[in-house]
């Protein structure tokens, strides 16, 4: 079933008297449960085209349906509310708020949506949310007092605490070493697998790329051509990382 569908869309930039055309035609869909990975070089457009999917700014013109609403010509409040109920996102800085515990990090998403949940409730989830992710002996510690992949655990847990169907990890791997990239790596395998979630993996690194189950990738605002294909149905961590990620 259908999650995401753009039809046409544009980004072009207004600079002084100068029009600079960022996205110059995007069609595409995904379906619910995928687990895709959006690639493209400095440059292509692929941050414009994630800002679009994510709510986090408007194309110029064409269509974008996200769970069947179409949601291209929302002001910034209703993007702000379709983001806070049907989005996570995870950073490749992690964005995490100093001097605060990683159960409070996970929690904060909950103040800015209606998830009729008490404070004990949302503690609940939370806790449960870290746990899932490994970090069950580390709620009560600050970002300063955890390692790298221990903070994107903690990003991973706050993308999640609304129960988004949609999770956006842009290159979420980028501040790690080898082997916590795998780790993390094999977290989204398994919430996309076990979970459902749909997850769009942004990155330009390919072995990162291939762990998805499909590749889209953008040159010069435009979907290359035979940018759809299986990548393998996806490459399971637990055995060699691929090499070069095949369309």
């Amino acid at each position: 079933m259908e999650l995401i569908r753009l039809d046409n869309i544009t980004k072009t930039y207004h600079l002084g008297e100068l029009d600079v055309p960022v996205l110059k035609g995007i069609t595409l869909s995904i379906n619910r449960g995928e687990l895709v990975a959006l690639m493209g070089a400095s440059g292509s457009g692929k941050s414009t085209l994630m800002n679009i999917l994510g709510c986090l700014d408007h194309p110029t013109s064409g269509q974008y349906w996200l769970d069947g609403e179409e949601v291209s010509n929302l002001s910034s409040d209703g993007r702000a509310r379709v983001r806070n109920k049907k989005i996570g996102f995870v950073f490749q800085n992690f964005n995490l708020l100093p001097r605060t515990s990683a159960l409070e990090q996970v929690t904060m998403p909950l103040t800015y949506t209606h998830a009729n949940l008490s404070e004990s409730e949302g503690r609940e989830r939370a806790k449960a949310l870290l746990e899932r992710v490994g970090l069950g002996d580390r709620m009560h510690h600050q970002p300063s007092q955890l390692s790298g992949g221990q903070q994107q655990r903690v990003a991973i847990a706050r993308a999640l605490i609304n129960n988004p169907p949609l999770l956006f990890a842009d290159e979420p791997t980028g501040n790690l070493d080898s082997k916590t990239s795998r780790e993390v790596l094999q977290m989204f395998q398994r919430l996309n697998e076990e979970e459902g979630i749909t997850i769009i993996l942004v990155t330009h690194d390919s072995n990162v790329a291939a762990t998805a189950k499909r590749a889209i990738r953008i040159s010069d605002g435009l979907i290359e051509a035979g940018a759809f294909g299986d990548i393998s149905q996806g490459h399971s961590l637990a055995a060699t990382p691929a090499e070069v990620v095949r369309s």
